[in-house]
């Protein structure tokens, strides 16, 4: 990892923009300055990793239960999946 500081001049920066996010991105670079007329405007440096969140399957099991018969009282949910009336 690099731990000078990368600094780009503006026109550097809109013209390699998409290397200087990966660079970012990818932590080759901790952070990179843009400088407009010699003097440091912009700083780019990767956001902080999203929080994860837990998604297991059946996280809820046990809290309650669904009934068997969810629907029967839907003739419109039944229609769509062709339970009507037999």
């Amino acid at each position: 990892m690099n731990i000078v500081k990368r600094c780009v001049s503006m026109l550097e920066a809109e013209s390699l923009f998409l290397r200087l996010v990966e660079d970012v991105e990818q932590g080759r670079e901790k952070e990179i300055i843009i400088a407009r007329g010699g003097w440091p405007v912009a700083r780019l440096v990767p956001l902080a990793p999203a929080p994860s969140i837990d998604r297991r399957i059946g996280v809820a099991k046990g809290i309650f239960e669904v009934p068997d018969e969810i629907d029967a009282h839907s003739d419109e949910i039944a229609a769509l999946f062709n339970w009507g009336s037999k």
